[in-house]
């Protein structure tokens, strides 16, 4: 068998010797329904998985991972996706907090900040969704072009939550939750490289 294949069952072993059979408690109800707290949309990147950096427990955070973390705008015709996931986290699930996390060094980021008005996608689907950003992206241009780059892209780590929280509130049953107080919507960035994780509210 490829190494690499053996190397998820003999995860999965460990996981089940060393975790499932451990802890009846926790999977037994897990088994008939799941009932989390949070909805956490966090990036693809491989470095951030948000279930070991937050110590999430099974059951805990219902979550979307994609390219650095973005929330489109309520749309029935695009990104249904996401907007399914929402939907159900939120009209289903009841869950209390969607929670919005960047990171540093993200390459999606720095894809949104190099885009070249008037110039052809390098991927076929990277720039269009990594676009969901630019209102993030044309801040940052206006109040901090006297920055380096990589200074930039720290900066539009987290206003780009921003544009994900706000875009969140275009969805009317997230709307209509928080105005009734059942539903929070939080940012986050979490910096691998400083070893450091903030939140905010929006």
């Amino acid at each position: 068998m490829d190494p690499a294949v053996e190397r998820l069952k003999t995860g999965f072993e460990k996981f089940k010797t060393e975790v499932y059979d451990q802890k009846p408690d926790l999977f037994e109800p897990l088994k008939a329904h799941q009932s989390p707290k949070y909805m956490v949309f966090a990036c693809a990147d491989s470095r951030v998985c948000p279930s070991v950096t937050l110590g999430l427990e099974p059951g805990e955070a219902f979550t979307v991972r994609n390219i650095a973390a973005m929330v489109p705008s309520y749309c029935k015709n695009k990104h249904t996706g996401v907007g399914s996931a929402i939907e159900y986290a939120v009209c289903a699930l009841k869950v209390e907090f969607i929670v919005v996390i960047g990171h540093s060094r993200c390459g999606g980021i720095k894809a949104l900040l190099n885009l070249k008005d008037g110039t052809d996608d390098t991927f076929h689907f990277v720039e269009d969704w990594v676009r969901i950003g630019y209102p993030a992206r044309k801040k940052v241009k206006d109040e901090c072009s006297e920055m380096p780059f990589e200074e930039q892209c720290g900066v539009l780590e987290k206003e780009a939550v921003n544009v994900s929280l706000q875009n969140l509130s275009t969805y009317p049953f997230v709307k209509e939750a928080v105005a009734n107080g059942t539903l929070k919507l939080v940012g986050g960035h979490y910096d691998f490289v400083s070893g450091k994780f903030d939140t905010w509210a929006l």
